[in-house]
């Protein structure tokens, strides 16, 4: 009698372990790829993990921004007038091991930041299912996602997310919090279902 328990407490472990191998590794294949300054891209992406799974990879220059506002406001116009791709820090070694790649970025200059323009010129994204999701201080996504397809010929491109997050020229930046951070994840519900990754409720 206690062989018989003990082997279906085994098969018991066992099966259980393959459910934990199974869900890890489908959270392997999604990552969420982000940059932001102000963490509202930050808050979005954090959501987007919490719903979907996945691993949450932040975007870092190898040389930081500046501070200040109207320096790095100045250093972005330059470097998009110029088609200057700073250098990141941030390398994903094992990126070939994701089949889905959320993207997120704020609207800087009315376009993709430059940063994010360096993560995918240098990366191959080819025959990936690639997510695009933004924050903006209320002027939408600009050219961002039109970049982003452009930069992404070969990938399969599903609709993109964008939300209204902070102000920095006018002082206001985390806004994606509190009462205001429930409303975006019902709004970020509403899309990943729409988009096939969440099921109806």
């Amino acid at each position: 009698m206690k062989i018989v328990q003990s082997n279906k407490l085994f098969g018991l472990f066992v099966i259980v372990f393959m459910i934990i191998g199974i869900q890890s590794n489908a959270q392997e294949k999604i990552a969420v790829v982000y940059l932001s300054r102000t963490e509202n891209t930050e808050a979005v992406a954090k959501l987007i993990q919490e719903k979907v799974g996945g691993n949450l990879i932040a975007l870092e220059k190898q040389d930081p921004y500046p501070e200040n506002y109207q320096e790095i406001v100045a250093q972005v116009d330059r470097e998009n007038e110029e088609g200057y791709l700073p250098p990141l820090k941030t390398k994903i070694e094992n990126l070939k091991d994701y089949d889905i790649l959320f993207v997120g970025f704020p609207t800087w200059d009315m376009q993709m930041p430059p940063p994010m323009k360096s993560f995918l010129t240098e990366n191959d994204l080819s025959g990936k299912t690639v997510i695009p999701f933004n924050t903006n201080a209320g002027f939408g996504v600009g050219q961002g996602f039109d970049q982003l397809r452009e930069l992404c010929p070969d990938s399969k491109i599903l609709k993109g997310f964008s939300v209204e997050g902070g102000y920095e020229k006018k002082g206001v930046l985390l806004a994606i919090k509190g009462e205001r951070k429930e409303k975006v994840e019902d709004q970020v519900i509403t899309w990943l279902t729409s988009i096939g990754l969440l099921e109806k409720s």
